[in-house]
């Protein structure tokens, strides 16, 4: 059985691996600190949807063609 210590692309594997998950959880806390400490911003205005309603009855001359 090899020794572990010889194993050095392990190690180099290893490490790379832990600097990434560092990284990550670095970048993640910078950005969530960096939100909490801004005003929050409306990037656009609220609106209320206008909805428009179309009635068919059955006397139409749309119904009779699509029927």
């Amino acid at each position: 059985m090899s020794n572990w210590t010889s194993l050095w692309y392990v190690w180099l594997l290893l490490l790379t691996v832990f600097l990434l998950l560092l990284c990550g959880i670095t970048a993640s806390c910078v950005r969530f600190c960096c939100r909490k400490k801004r005003s929050p911003v409306e990037t656009f205005s609220r609106h209320p949807c206008d909805l428009t309603a179309i009635a068919i009855d059955s006397d139409s001359t749309a119904h009779s063609t699509v029927t």
